[in-house]
């Protein structure tokens, strides 16, 4: 029987070498469910290709142009809205879930997904970093293996299988440092988003570009890595490592240290994910250890790059605080992007909306939404002063 594929952000970087790695398998895997947001024209595209039983746009501003344009494929349920995103993944012939949409919005979906006790494939970050405790409370509850999709998680995933209950000493976890990794403090002060937008190894999407950049997206994954290894955070070391070919490593309790190295290609950790704890065949360049001459460790500049200290503090203090932080950064993100906030401006109103939202030491899945709304409330009004 084929595993039938619910892909929640079909359209974007993960979502298209996801749907790339099911081609490659089709004895194997099927798209039984497509997502997207706002881009129609393309999710059309992918159902037309794929034949799923359902696609759903999230924006229904957009039904209509979906309805319209797969008419003439009857056997294709369109669907529209953020409730029917929660809907379709308890959908009973799915099997797995591939979590790949951006920001706060794939946390209810992904909970539906865990109490319909669907296999996650996490590639939504932000899932953990806003509800780690609450995920994991209902994974353990539901009997749901959740399967990193991140290329650093999986590669510490990769790390640790077979390893038992063999002490963890360390997480050393990897980054590029993204385009300005080099720049000094007054560099930075005058960096754009097209700027951000060059990312040196990866091929990703803006919003996660820019995190990159300003090394959220680390801090985010140092959160996330807690959740899903159980490692406190004093025990995760972040490296950059501009060549991208150490996608981390993890140090054991008697001092060995075993890494995933491989190019930089998502399709490898999306499709380790699916058929785990199988590995299958993937078209491809391969690793070329004698033209890679160099392989290089540096600390990050934490006063540069305030975004992934505040993600640390975050975690430390715990509770709704990440979720704060979540929130103030998706704010601050897509304003960069509208040239409407500076790169170092960032960090600062993050930081305010840390000091000003409420915060709450034991949070309720209904906590999470007020902290959200609050938190980027907050920000916006910061960003306006």
């Amino acid at each position: 029987m084929k595993q039938q594929i619910c892909i929640l952000g079909s359209t974007g970087s993960i979502g298209t070498q996801a749907l790339d790695v099911i081609q490659q398998h089709p004895d194997r895997y099927e798209a039984y469910c497509l997502t997207a947001n706002n881009r129609w024209q393309q999710l059309v595209e992918q159902a037309r290709r794929f034949q799923p039983a359902a696609v759903v746009i999230a924006n229904e501003d957009h039904y209509a142009d979906v309805k319209e344009a797969l008419s003439d494929l009857p056997d294709i349920k369109v669907y529209a809205g953020k409730e029917a995103l929660d809907q379709i993944v308890e959908a009973a012939p799915i099997d797995m879930v591939l979590t790949a949409m951006v920001g706060f919005a794939g946390l209810s979906p992904t909970i539906h997904a865990i109490k319909a006790r669907k296999k996650i494939c996490l590639a939504n970050k932000e899932t953990l970093v806003v509800a780690g405790e609450l995920i994991c409370q209902l994974a353990q509850e539901n009997h749901v293996p959740i399967l990193p999709v991140d290329s650093e998680h999986s590669a510490i995933f990769q790390s640790i299988v077979g390893e038992g209950d063999n002490g963890i000493e360390k997480i050393l976890l990897t980054c590029s440092g993204g385009p300005f990794r080099n720049h000094t403090m007054e560099q930075l002060q005058t960096v754009t988003a097209a700027d951000a937008l060059r990312h040196p190894t990866w091929d990703m999407g803006a919003k996660i570009t820019i995190d990159s950049a300003s090394l959220m997206n680390k801090g985010f994954e140092v959160i996330e890595a807690k959740w899903l290894f159980g490692v406190p955070a004093d025990r995760i070391q972040v490296l950059i490592h501009p060549q991208s070919i150490v996608h981390s490593a993890v140090q054991f309790c008697d001092g060995a240290v075993k890494a995933q190295l491989g190019v930089p290609d998502m399709r490898l950790p999306i499709q380790y994910a699916f058929s785990f704890p199988e590995r299958l065949p993937l078209n491809g360049d391969r690793l070329d250890l004698f033209t890679s001459h160099s392989l290089e460790f540096l600390e990050p500049d934490v006063e540069k790059f305030r975004c992934l200290q505040l993600a640390f503090e975050s975690l430390k203090v715990g509770g709704n605080m990440p979720c704060i932080v979540n929130a103030a950064n998706e704010i601050v993100n897509a304003a960069f992007r509208k040239d409407q906030c500076s790169f170092l401006k960032m960090g600062e109103i993050i930081e305010k909306t840390m000091q000003r939202a409420t915060f709450d030491k034991n949070p309720s899945l209904e906590t999470y939404f007020k902290t959200d709304a609050e938190a980027r409330r907050i920000a916006q009004e910061l960003l306006g002063s």
